[in-house]
């Protein structure tokens, strides 16, 4: 299987890419893999994200959530900072904002330095303190503090993290067991970082999202919230890939492709045309030399198959 991907393995190591492990499957069959050692559970940074939001689909499935839920329906505090009239509210940012990276700072809260050193536990009550910059809904910034609160707020709504509530619904299925998600001070799942899986098991997750949420006969997630997930809700101004646009905690690609992706050369990418599933675990910055790398190398051997 290693054969298939020789031109793409040549390719990143010429490009001098930190790559680990790459999978691809077609037609829900493992045609290629590479390993540089062995594949191993590894932190998967913000491909985190798109498994929450597999969990806001199934809640609002199960009327305990909706893209209108605001922050202020479930958290309220004492003695925040008043908010001038000029700004917009952060209690009134709804599920659907958060979900489209939309919330509105221009300097987004609770990036991975700022959690590391905050002294302040309840990271609700931060993210609820700071000042929005312009209205909502409007423009795309990436924020995994939006996500953070997405997870806080499903936690709110369900009285189950989004870990506990996804390991009988989606993990266990899917034959991942045991699975690390990082949380924080007060026990609220990451939400936008945290999990650790083996890249064979962000295989089996794209192959659910590309099969639409149906998994060996059973819908695990319904397939309206994958597809409405997965298709572009808002524009992003990014280079290459990053500027296809966003969806719900996914992004969109060249050739009508979507993908999770993570820091450091993390990619679950979902080619629905080719039926075709690419995940890659990586430690390396070039994120889009890896994708341009997917789209000469890969992409041509997927119709030969």
């Amino acid at each position: 299987m290693t054969s298939k991907l020789n031109r793409f393995v040549h390719k990143i190591k010429n490009d001098q890419l930190n790559l680990l492990s790459a999978r691809v499957l077609r037609n829900g069959n493992l045609i290629a893999q590479w390993d540089r050692d062995q594949d191993a559970r590894r932190l998967q940074h913000s491909i985190s994200k798109s498994f929450t939001c597999m969990a806001v689909g199934l809640a609002i499935e199960e009327g305990l959530l909706h893209l209108n839920s605001t922050l202020g329906e479930y958290f309220t505090y004492d003695n925040l900072p008043s908010i001038s009239e000029t700004f917009f509210p952060p209690q009134q940012l709804t599920l659907g904002d958060l979900l489209r990276m939309s919330s509105g700072h221009n300097n987004p809260p609770l990036h991975v330095e700022e959690r590391a050193s905050l002294e302040e536990k309840d990271w609700v009550k931060y993210y609820m303190s700071l000042p929005l910059d312009r209205m909502p809904g409007e423009q795309f910034t990436y924020s995994s503090g939006d996500t953070f609160m997405i997870s806080a707020l499903f936690q709110a709504a369900t009285g189950q993290t989004v870990k506990d509530y996804l390991t009988p619904r989606l993990f266990e299925p899917l034959g991942i067991h045991d699975v690390d998600w990082e949380t924080s001070p007060l026990g609220v799942t990451l939400g936008c970082a945290g999990l650790w899986i083996s890249n064979e098991e962000l295989s089996r997750f794209g192959q659910l999202l590309l099969q639409e949420g149906n998994w060996r006969g059973q819908q695990l997630i319904p397939a309206e919230w994958i597809r409405s997930a997965t298709r572009r809700q808002i524009m992003t101004s990014g280079a290459g890939d990053w500027g296809k646009g966003y969806g719900y905690q996914f992004w969109m690609c060249s050739h009508d492709a979507y993908r999770a992706d993570g820091a450091h050369g993390q990619l679950c990418i979902i080619l629905p045309a080719q039926q075709a599933v690419i995940s890659i675990n990586s430690e390396e910055d070039q994120m889009q030399q890896i994708l341009d790398a997917v789209w000469t190398e890969i992409l041509p051997i997927l119709s030969m198959c």
